[in-house]
């Protein structure tokens, strides 16, 4: 599954202008609660917040993921965004996050929202790729930034 299947253009937030976490998840909410695809978006922000409250989706390396499954969605939807400063996430290693992705769905969509994360993950395990989002200026240029790198790493080696 690529991101950018799922991830539009206008759900990117570059710069976020959020200083702390929950300003943060917050502020990706509202970016996603302008599609018709969210149904309730005060049950979305606070299955989220329920879900950070019980782990920290802090993975490491300067990245959060915070997700849940929420029946105030029809279908799985993706945020991403940048902040800068770097804010603490609470994160596993301790470090704090500059990339933030949301990533919500319904709760009958498990095996899409598994792919989804699993993709993420594997995508910004790439610590050039990490970098090369923390330099855009633009979520213009952060999508794009995506986008070409899914593209690259669809294309097989000749």
């Amino acid at each position: 599954m690529r991101i950018t299947d799922i991830l539009q253009p206008k759900d990117v937030l570059v710069p976020m202008m959020a200083t702390e976490k929950k300003a943060a998840i917050k502020e990706l909410v509202d970016l996603l609660a302008k599609s018709p695809d969210v149904k309730d978006p005060e049950l979305l922000l606070a299955s989220v917040l329920e879900r950070e409250s019980t782990r920290t989706t802090g993975v490491g390396h300067g990245l959060a993921i915070p997700h849940s499954k929420c029946a105030g969605v029809k279908k799985l939807l993706v945020a991403m965004g940048r902040v800068n400063p770097p804010i603490n996430f609470n994160s596993i290693d301790d470090q704090p996050v500059s990339i933030i992705v949301l990533l919500v769905s319904p709760p009958e969509q498990t095996a899409a929202h598994i792919q989804c994360l699993a993709g993420v993950s594997r995508l910004m395990t790439i610590e050039g790729f990490r970098n090369t989002l923390l330099k855009c200026q633009t979520a213009a240029e952060f999508y794009a930034a995506i986008a070409d790198r899914e593209k690259a790493l669809e294309t097989p080696v000749k």
